[in-house]
C-alpha cells in the first residue's frame, strides 16, 4: 500500500513538477488571448464550436501526465512486508499460582502452553527461540535456539510456583539475548530481538515491571504483553478459601507502552491462539523499501493515451 507521503530515492528530481503550473500559465495565456482577438468566421457560424472543456481537460490530462512521469522519474518507493531471515523471540511465561484458575479452560496456564507452542512452530525455522518462565524468580527454561523441539519440551516442563515478579521475567528475558548464537554467514550482524511476555497479575516481587521495561527500550527490544484470564478468575488457597485473581491490565499496559511493544488481551483459549497468530505476523516480516517507479510511469502512459484522445476529438467531426 502506498503510503500518504511518499518517499524517492531521487527527490531532488521532483524540482522538474515546477513546469507543470508554468506551462498551465502559458496555455491560459495563450487561450485568453486567442479569445479576445479572434473574429468569428463564416465557418464559426455554420460548423458548431468544441465545448471549451473538451480543449481544457486535454490540457490537463497532458499536465498529469507530465506529472506522473516526473514523479516515475524521482522513483518513489513503497514500504512492502518480506520474510525476515533471523531474529530471536524470547517468550516469557507467568507461572505464578493465579495461572491455576480454571476461567480458562482447562486452566490458565494449561491453555497457555498449549498456544505457546502453537505460537513457536508458527515461527520461521530461522528464528532463535528462547523461553523464559517467572513467577517469585525467573528461570531460564531453554536458551535461545532453533531446535524447536527442545523448545516445545522446555514448555511442557514449566512448573507453577508463588508471587509474580515481571520485572525479574523481563530482565531474565534480556540476560538470554547474550546467549544467542551468531549467524554463521555473518557472525558480527545482530538480529532484530523481541519478548512476549504473557501475564495475568501484578508484580508483588522483585525489581519493578516499568525499569526492566526501560532497560528493553534502552536495547532495542520490544516487549509485547498478553494479559490472559478474565476478571472472574479464582483459586483456592492452601485454608480452602477461594480468592479471586482478576487480570491487571493496567501493568502489562506499560510494560509495552514503555518498551514500545503491544499490549494485547486474551479471555479465552480462541483468543490466546488469535493473539499469538497476530503476533507471529508482525514479528515475522519487516516492512522493506521497494521502488514502485513502474506504478507511476503506468499512470503516466494512461494520462496521455486518453490525452490523446481528447485531441483527437477536437478534430474529428462525429457523425
Amino acid at each position: 500500500m502506498t503510503p500518504l507521503i511518499l518517499e524517492f530515492l531521487y527527490p531532488t528530481r521532483l524540482w522538474a513538477l515546477a513546469l507543470i503550473p508554468a506551462i498551465a500559465v502559458l496555455y491560459l495565456l495563450l487561450a485568453r488571448r486567442h479569445g479576445t482577438r479572434r473574429t468569428p468566421s463564416r465557418l464559426d457560424r455554420i460548423v458548431p464550436k468544441d465545448p471549451a472543456w473538451k480543449r481544457h481537460g486535454a490540457v490537463m490530462l497532458a499536465l498529469a501526465s507530465i506529472a506522473a512521469l516526473v514523479i516515475a522519474w524521482a522513483v518513489p518507493v513503497d514500504h512492502v512486508d518480506e520474510p525476515r531471515d533471523r531474529a530471536t523471540v524470547i517468550v516469557a511465561i507467568d507461572v505464578s499460582w493465579s495461572m491455576e484458575a480454571v476461567d480458562v479452560e482447562p486452566s490458565r496456564l494449561v491453555a497457555a502452553k498449549d498456544s505457546a507452542k502453537q505460537f513457536v512452530q508458527s515461527l520461521p525455522k530461522g528464528f532463535n527461540v528462547a523461553v523464559v518462565s517467572f513467577a517469585g524468580t525467573a528461570q531460564l527454561a531453554i536458551p535461545p535456539t532453533i531446535d524447536r523441539g527442545a523448545t516445545l519440551r522446555a514448555i511442557d516442563g514449566l512448573r507453577m510456583a508463588p508471587s509474580t515478579a515481571i520485572g525479574e521475567g523481563i530482565f531474565a528475558s534480556l540476560n538470554a539475548l547474550a546467549l544467542v548464537p551468531p549467524d554463521p554467514d555473518d557472525p558480527e550482524s545482530v538480529a532484530p530481538a523481541v519478548i512476549v511476555l504473557l501475564s495475568d497479575g501484578a508484580t508483588n516481587m522483585g525489581r519493578s515491571s516499568a525499569t526492566a521495561a526501560t532497560a528493553a527500550k534502552d536495547m532495542g527490544v520490544p516487549v509485547h504483553t498478553i494479559a490472559y484470564g478474565t476478571d472472574r478468575g479464582v483459586v483456592v488457597d492452601d485454608t480452602g478459601q477461594e480468592q479471586r485473581v482478576p487480570v491487571d491490565h493496567y501493568e502489562l499496559s506499560e510494560i509495552a507502552r514503555i518498551s514500545g511493544g503491544r499490549k494485547y488481551a486474551a479471555e479465552t483459549a480462541n483468543q490466546l491462539d488469535e493473539t499469538y497468530a497476530a503476533i507471529s505476523e508482525s514479528v515475522g516480516y519487516e516492512q522493506v523499501p521497494k521502488p514502485i517507479a513502474d506504478r507511476y510511469a503506468g499512470f503516466a502512459l494512461g494520462f496521455a493515451a486518453l490525452a490523446a484522445l481528447g485531441v483527437i476529438s477536437l478534430g474529428a467531426r462525429w457523425p
